[in-house]
């Protein structure tokens, strides 16, 4: 039997539970416990079965105290969370100190607790949603970009010095204190003069030099520099220029076209390239209007969430992040240190994700907003149009990973943003996607 149990709010999703079992009930728990181990006990001198008490407590007293404590733990937190409707979303944290012969069992439990809200404010936002305009201009930037990746390099052939846009093969080796450091050395490394892509100073220093030249330059390393040794402190570098390389961009024009099987001719390809930019737009103007509604809702409903939760989603963000990193060609185990370090800056996004998702969660439990077989069945057939694979390929995907789950949370969700956006207040506002490059604007 069960004392006294007190409950104490930590916050409003965190709960600690106090109990106090009555050692009546803590012995009949050991009772019981030494009756089955007595049954298979194998001690020298004694039949199965017949050991006695003391015997069997000199053998097994640690084990079976052990077992007490976690059977009357889990009898009795289950009793009191299910009597008091406890919405627990972990498993809790116990503290105990152990039986002791003749006295009251003591424990705490501290559970996190799902938030318990009336979810306001969610209809009539105020929103603005831009519409999308393409400009020539963003067409022509798309297409240059493109051209970038057909790109060649080749050797600058008469003597001339090194130029802002030039790319820059050199030796360097650079000292600290008068020592070499082997991260701040390295052979026939390739850098675009002007990329700001080094330490600043840098590239700048490097202006002037000719074919086989030889310099020392000095800079100093800022102050959020990964290597806490060096920031702040003056390095100088012993800087070689190896060979100065320009890169050479092919012409745009129907030749230029045959690289890609897809399209007959330039007007083909100046066409792909505005139905792409469309296509960004949109998912971008999109992401901006959830991003606003989650700021709205987050200002009307203020509330606290388990930190389990969020826990849970800055992992799944540091698995992103190194998955990303991987594919990026990232070594494994580098990519899984640099993954961890982001650990604490993830927090805050996390927070806000997890608080999003729950409010759409309740808006659609308000509004009686459901995820059907149907819907299920049309996004896997989406993702299979986009990933060139059949349906059924991506429904096994799905159940191997157990992602069922996870699918329909997400469409959840997007249905319920998608029933808050119709019921706002949307003002349209004309943006031109092209980018404004004023002077001295970066």
């Amino acid at each position: 039997m069960i004392a006294e149990v007190k409950m104490e709010n930590i916050s409003s999703v965190e709960k600690k539970l106090s109990f106090e079992i009555l050692w009546a009930d803590v012995k009949k728990e050991l009772d019981s416990i030494y009756r089955i181990v007595g049954k298979s006990a194998k001690i020298k001198g004694f039949r199965p079965g017949k050991v006695p008490r003391n015997v069997l407590e000199m053998h097994y007293k640690e084990q079976a105290e052990e077992d007490a404590i976690s059977n009357l733990i889990t009898k009795h937190y289950a009793e009191v969370v299910e009597k008091n409707n406890i919405l627990a979303v972990a498993q809790p944290a116990i503290d105990q100190k152990g039986i002791t012969t003749g006295e009251n069992f003591l424990f705490t439990a501290t559970v996190e607790t799902r938030p318990v809200i009336d979810v306001k404010g969610y209809t009539e936002l105020e929103l603005e949603k831009e519409k999308l305009h393409i400009t020539k201009a963003n067409i022509e930037e798309k297409l240059d970009q493109i051209r970038q990746m057909y790109a060649s390099f080749e050797d600058i052939k008469k003597d001339r010095a090194l130029a802002n846009d030039d790319f820059a093969v050199i030796d360097f080796e650079g000292k600290l204190d008068g020592k070499a450091r082997k991260e701040l050395t390295s052979e026939d490394y390739t850098l675009q003069i002007g990329s700001q892509n080094f330490i600043p100073g840098f590239e700048e220093q490097l202006v002037g030099m000719k074919k086989e030249e030889s310099r020392d330059i000095t800079v100093t390393f800022p102050e959020d520099y990964d290597a806490k040794d060096i920031t702040g402190k003056e390095v100088i570098f012993s800087v070689t220029l190896k060979n100065i390389r320009e890169k050479l961009l092919p012409e745009l024009n129907e030749e230029f076209v045959k690289n890609f099987k897809q399209f007959e001719s330039l007007e083909d390809l100046k066409k792909d390239v505005k139905k792409s930019l469309e296509e960004e737009g949109e998912a971008k103007i999109k992401t901006d209007l959830r991003n606003a509604m989650v700021d709205k809702l987050l200002e009307n409903n203020e509330f606290e969430v388990p930190s389990s939760w969020v826990e849970e989603q800055v992992y799944s963000m540091m698995l992103g992040a190194r998955q990303q990193m991987v594919q990026n060609g990232m070594p494994d185990d580098k990519a899984s240190e640099l993954s961890y370090s982001l650990r604490d800056g993830f927090n805050d996004q996390a927070t806000r994700i997890v608080k999003a998702s729950f409010l759409f969660h309740e808006i659609a439990k308000k509004e009686s907003i459901e995820v059907t077989d149907k819907d299920v069945e049309d996004r896997m057939n989406a993702l299979a149009l986009r990933y060139a694979q059949d349906y059924e390929s991506i429904k096994r995907v799905y159940e191997a990973n157990k992602a069922e789950d996870r699918l329909k949370d997400e469409l959840l969700e997007q249905k319920a943003a998608d029933f808050v956006e119709e019921k706002a207040n949307i003002t349209i506002a004309k943006k031109s996607r092209k980018k404004k490059k004023e002077k001295g604007e970066k």
